[in-house]
């Protein structure tokens, strides 16, 4: 399959011509037009500091519907302690440079770039990039951030500091989810964690599908 090169049109090739690993284009910018207009094609930048802006829609693709979370005995017990204080919107410039610094199996250096910190706070003040946090003793222990359009919310990363913390931190997610009928939250790739926590990965097409009915009703957009 071709990899298409973007230009000054913030537009996208549709997902379906990706190739066989999702890679659909290359180059444009991470303006926010561009990166909104993106998401609502169920299509996510992920590149490194030494490519060029890469844009992918992945096929399957992981997806949880909140009513299917599975909160493990551990994290039950976690929950019941009230251990951790969880806050939204607090700290997103902080989370987002935490989950940069985050060392993950299998990578070299991070895919959370400065021009990628730049353009999610630039959503984060224009009110469509949220991030959830679980504080120790008041200091910010870990936490997640993403995208939020219509009844979606896109994943992009978490970190944490003390253990447990980011799933405490995605566990109060779901429950936000969950109470404003939100249809799924978007993982992107397939992992077995994920699949442990009741992900699933679907076919594209039928993701698009979800997204599309998803995207009927209005984003939540402002502080959380």
């Amino acid at each position: 399959m071709p990899i298409y090169i973007l230009d000054d049109d913030i537009g996208f090739p549709h997902p379906s011509l990706a190739d066989r690993d999702g890679l659909l284009a290359i180059g444009g910018d991470l303006s926010p037009d561009r990166l909104l207009n993106a998401y609502a094609n169920g299509i996510f930048p992920w590149f490194d500091e030494d490519s060029a802006i890469l844009w992918w829609s992945t096929d399957p693709r992981m997806i949880l519907a909140p009513g299917n979370f599975k909160r493990s005995h551990s994290l039950k017990q976690t929950l019941k302690s009230r251990k951790f204080e969880v806050r939204f919107d607090e700290a997103f410039d902080q989370v987002i440079r935490h989950c940069a610094m985050t060392r993950r199996k299998g990578e070299v250096g991070t895919w959370i770039t400065e021009d990628m910190i730049e353009a999610y706070v630039k959503l984060h003040r224009m009110g469509y990039a949220h991030s959830v946090e679980s504080y120790f003793d008041g200091k910010l222990a870990g936490g997640l951030y993403g995208v939020s359009l219509g009844k979606a919310f896109f994943g992009e990363s978490m970190f944490y500091l003390e253990r447990d913390a980011s799933k405490v931190a995605f566990s109060a997610l779901v429950d936000r989810m969950i109470e404003w009928d939100f249809h799924f939250i978007d993982a992107q790739q397939k992992t077995d964690h994920l699949r442990s926590l009741g992900a699933v990965a679907i076919p594209r097409q039928e993701f698009l599908k979800m997204l599309e009915h998803a995207l009927l009703y209005p984003a939540r957009i402002g502080k959380w």
